[in-house]
């Protein structure tokens, strides 16, 4: 069991304290639960918050000496903080941890040094703020989250739950990432590049908005869909379709679809034995090539890699179009 410690810095932000608990928490692998979370703080106790709402925090920072993965969940804190949290982030550092941060966590890591000449994100209101106080940080303000080696940072509120998923996903796969959203009733896949807001609002799910093109193109993702195609469904010119696409997703029509063929490429491989001939021909990734190149700039793995990594059913071989759920 991969065991996760959360650290609760005051004044703490009560929402992002709860979303490591709330994703990882609840990730089951094979009906065991895949995460041991412990919230903790530096006085086991009551825990001021930067609202209403009083909380108790029952661990001590022994628990991120005992953790695999350390998070520090948003907070009002800047020159405040207790000196025995950056200590102990440093060793945890130093250790080679996993580290992370939720919104304003940010402010805690920078301020133990663990940010510098790194990449890095944060709430996008506090961007102008954090890049006064760290220059030293190569600050990403747009983004939802980002990975620079042992260290990722997340922007503020929803984007830590897309934080926490690409952790499930990092270590479990994204069968089990999937399955984890599905229970909170979560977009399962946003990729950290997608942009942390929306510039103009949202158009309503009916009628304009193009969340029945994308359903549609997400059963046909083994087809050769092109922008014409996407913007003949969505009964709309390609520049309408390219400029909707961004408003919704963050994304081009074609990123999303790139992104959609990896995951589903990533699910075929964790849960069936297909060869890789049919994993790229059935995810649109068309050649065991362009599967080899798409899924290792994105984990880093081969696709043979990648399967000895993280099947969950071996020996499972049927497959038919529309089996895997990718519903975004």
């Amino acid at each position: 069991m991969h065991r996760v410690a959360v650290v609760a810095v005051p004044p703490a932000t009560t929402f992002d304290l709860s979303i490591p608990e709330l994703v990882l928490g609840e990730t089951s692998i094979d009906g065991a639960p895949g995460y041991r979370v412990r919230i903790c703080t530096v006085r086991p106790g009551p825990v001021a918050t930067n609202g209403s709402l009083a909380i108790t925090v029952p661990h001590g920072l022994e628990a991120v000496d005992d953790a695999d993965t350390v998070i520090v969940t948003g907070t009002g804190a800047r020159d405040d903080i207790d000196p025995r949290i950056l200590a102990v982030l440093r060793r945890s550092a130093a250790a080679g941890k996993r580290i992370a941060s939720i919104c304003t966590g940010a402010f805690v890591l920078a301020e133990a040094g663990l940010l510098d000449g790194r990449r890095a994100t944060t709430y996008w209101a506090k961007s102008e703020e954090f890049s006064r106080r760290f220059p030293a940080v190569d600050l990403r303000p747009d983004v939802l989250y980002v990975e620079d080696g042992n260290i990722l940072t997340s922007a503020g509120l929803s984007a830590g739950i897309d934080l926490c998923l690409h952790l499930v996903r990092t270590d479990y796969g994204a069968a089990i990432a999937n399955s984890a959203a599905r229970l909170m009733v979560a977009a399962p896949v946003r990729p950290g590049g997608q942009a942390q807001f929306i510039r103009t609002p949202l158009p309503p799910e009916a009628g304009t908005s193009l969340a029945a093109t994308r359903s549609w193109a997400l059963g046909r993702l083994h087809e050769p869909l092109t922008r014409a195609a996407l913007a003949n469904h969505a009964r709309t010119s390609i520049r309408t379709l390219t400029r909707k696409f961004h408003a919704e997703t963050g994304l081009s029509p074609l990123q999303w679809l790139l992104h959609q063929r990896v995951i589903r490429a990533q699910e075929l491989l964790e849960t069936t034995d297909l060869p890789m001939e049919q994993v790229a021909r059935l995810s649109g990734l068309a050649t065991t090539d362009s599967l080899r190149q798409h899924l290792s700039r994105r984990t880093g793995l081969t696709p043979s890699a990648y399967r000895a990594a993280f099947t969950q059913h071996p020996g499972r071989t049927s497959y038919r179009t529309g089996d895997v759920s990718n519903s975004r």
